[in-house]
């Protein structure tokens, strides 16, 4: 947990969460705030297993996995490459794009071309940098004063920019359970965006667990979320966010391969709609753990 990323205060509250879970299961568990002696770290601990709460870049990207690898310790979430394509935004959309997943049609953008951008879609749009996660980066621009700004702050954290069409709809959130979805939550921020302080301020935001919609649109949108699973080489308990449209099409945003485990979090409400209380939620996802690489 905690680590080196823009997340790393998330990282902490939900690894904390997920430490004290594990102790009170009765297991043996310690906690590691990961910086730049990880390695070292890990040999001196003498880790049997590792449960991954390592929000952002290096926990989500596959750095830390394919550490995890060498010291052949199994961890929680997906392998290196399933970690790692789901942590690009630009390379999740070309994969969704290519198995014919809904998603919004979009443009990248190069820090290199900064002087020179055309953008192919009016407004508005969405604006986020490829490979940051908790909304950190991204407006949405509906006048054109504001595209410059956008810009300039999705490049303050990536050299590659992407913007999305904007698509007007329901959001939600569809924890798995492996390949099985859990029950799907409609997240309903009180300000104009689900942001940073709108994910994790108490009171910013409305949940609705089940989400109302009609059978036809959860079908869909599970069938989604599975597809996305499978492609994106899942494993564990990711959750995939889409925005359902009024025509009951289900754009798929991201597969978080990390979901927040706080007292706000979405996969810890999905999973007790489900039965599952977070201590169990916790150990079932501890038993997920596994290697990609057996050898």
């Amino acid at each position: 947990m905690g680590g080196l990323s823009s997340e790393r205060e998330i990282s902490l509250i939900s690894g904390n969460a997920i430490l004290e879970a594990i102790k009170r299961k009765g297991l043996d568990g310690v906690g590691i705030d990961v910086d730049n002696n990880i390695a070292s770290t890990l040999l001196k601990k003498e880790i049997n297993l590792a449960f991954i709460a390592l929000h952002g870049v290096y926990g989500e990207d596959g750095s830390i996995q394919g550490l995890l690898e060498y010291s052949k310790i199994p961890y929680t979430g997906p392998g290196v490459l399933g970690s790692a394509l789901a942590y690009d935004k630009v390379k999740s959309k070309e994969i969704f794009k290519l198995s014919n997943i809904p998603t919004a049609d979009y443009q990248v953008f190069y820090r290199s071309q900064r002087k020179n951008l055309k953008r192919a879609f009016d407004l508005p749009v969405v604006v986020k940098p490829s490979n940051q996660g908790s909304s950190i980066g991204i407006s949405i621009v509906r006048e054109e004063k504001e595209w410059e700004i956008a810009m300039d702050l999705a490049f303050s954290y990536a050299e590659e920019v992407l913007m999305e069409k904007f698509i007007e709809g329901k959001l939600l959130a569809i924890g798995m359970d492996g390949e099985q979805p859990m029950p799907i939550v409609h997240i309903r921020p009180k300000s104009v965006f689900y942001d940073y302080e709108a994910k994790y301020t108490s009171g910013k935001t409305e949940y609705t667990c089940p989400a109302d919609l009609t059978l036809k649109e959860t079908q869909s949108c599970q069938n989604t979320a599975i597809n996305v699973y499978q492609v994106l080489r899942g494993n564990g308990t990711p959750r995939i966010d889409v925005i359902l449209d009024s025509k009951g099409t289900p754009y798929v945003l991201e597969m978080n391969t990390i979901p927040g485990m706080t007292a706000t979090s979405l996969l810890p409400m999905a999973a007790k709609q489900s039965g599952l209380e977070f201590d169990d939620l916790v150990i079932k996802i501890l038993k997920s753990a596994q290697l990609d690489y057996e050898g």
